[in-house]
């Protein structure tokens, strides 16, 4: 069985400059195969992986993730064509259509038809890439723009040798299905295992419009990693982490569109989500985050003793899970390197264990 890639991920606002470049020089030196830099509402991801970049050799770098509503497609395309320049063919582009509080609220853009904003946007992406000109006539792209005065143009900036890897961060059944479909690989959240068979058959169904299958994809998904002393301790872990699963299922968009909450419905938590939505959105934060029950922290994350750790593990590499995003806890940079290196452990142990039957 192949071994299951690692990563590591950060924003650009994680901690001050010295200790970022630190963490990610530390990080390759352990191992770590690639890097994802996320874009939220805080510093872009482009700007520090261009500068992460020349400070290794070896590790690969994605955008974790553009939204394809915060630029144009075609800024979307010479970003990453400058990206896959500066790191010498060590960049893949993650692109995700986001939810309307990002794209509406911070960027002014309707966020009405990701989907084909999405499946646009890659087109564009792909003409770049090839050295065309950028025409389309879409419905949320049109290049060059109807009864205006320029006409289409091609980007002078064209790819290197190796080709541009393309990421879809997609939760809902139709961009799981479009991730299958046009994609190299699945940036995936808020992930259950036991829960992951639809999302798997979403990207199954997606895969076979193109004439490919599941091993075609790179399925990446990401948890925080930490380390329990003893039941007292994991006790206190997961208590800790309900508000911030909290704001996933009540904060993370509106009341009517919440990709997060619809993700954890899908993989079995429905009554859980649905009620501590409702708390969420009534102002009751601290009841929002009581209502979570310990086993949904527990699903969603690895948390435990090594021995825990390693069966959550196992459990993701048993539903395809080729690519794992590794948040380590600690309070100090030295501590989440130590996290980071007792996980890599635990993945590279995965290569002895004889695969299950699946959850």
């Amino acid at each position: 069985m192949t071994a299951m890639r690692t990563a590591i991920q950060l924003t650009a606002e994680s901690g001050t400059w010295p200790d970022l470049v630190t963490y990610v020089t530390e990080a390759e030196r352990l191992g770590v195969d690639h890097c994802w830099v996320a874009e939220a509402w805080g510093g872009d991801a482009a700007t520090p992986i261009a500068a992460l970049a020349q400070h290794t050799d070896r590790m690969t770098f994605g955008s974790g993730v553009f939204q394809v509503g915060a630029r144009s497609a075609a800024n979307t395309a010479m970003t990453a064509l400058t990206l896959q320049r500066i790191t010498d063919g060590r960049f893949s582009l993650g692109l995700g259509a986001s939810g309307p509080q990002v794209i509406e609220g911070l960027h002014g853009v309707p966020f009405t038809r990701p989907l084909t904003r999405m499946r646009e946007t890659i087109k564009v992406v792909r003409m770049a890439e090839a050295g065309e000109k950028l025409i389309l006539d879409g419905t949320q792209v049109r290049l060059p723009l109807p009864g205006g005065e320029g006409k289409a143009l091609r980007l002078s900036l064209l790819p290197g040798d190796i080709p541009l890897a393309i990421y879809i961060a997609s939760l809902s059944p139709r961009m799981l299905a479009l991730t299958g479909e046009v994609a190299d690989g699945w940036l995936g959240t808020s992930f259950v295992p036991e829960g992951a068979q639809p999302s798997i058959d979403a990207l199954a169904e997606g895969a076979a419009r193109s004439g490919r299958t599941l091993a075609d994809l790179d399925l990446c998904q990401g948890a925080e990693v930490a380390f329990a002393k003893d039941d007292n301790h994991l006790t206190a872990m997961v208590a800790a982490r309900k508000p911030g699963l909290a704001f996933s299922l009540g904060g993370m968009g509106s009341a009517s569109t919440n990709f997060y909450n619809a993700a954890y419905t899908r993989q079995g938590f429905a009554k859980e989500a649905a009620e501590s939505q409702a708390l969420w959105l009534a102002g009751r934060r601290d009841a929002a985050a009581a209502s979570i029950p310990d086993a949904m922290v527990l699903a969603t994350t690895l948390l435990g003793n090594e021995s825990q750790v390693a069966d959550r593990l196992a459990l993701w590499r048993d539903v395809g899970i080729s690519h794992i995003r590794l948040y380590p806890a600690g309070d100090t940079l030295d501590e989440r390197l130590a996290t980071l290196g007792r996980a890599l452990d635990l993945v590279r142990g995965l290569g002895s264990l004889q695969p299950t039957d699946g959850p």
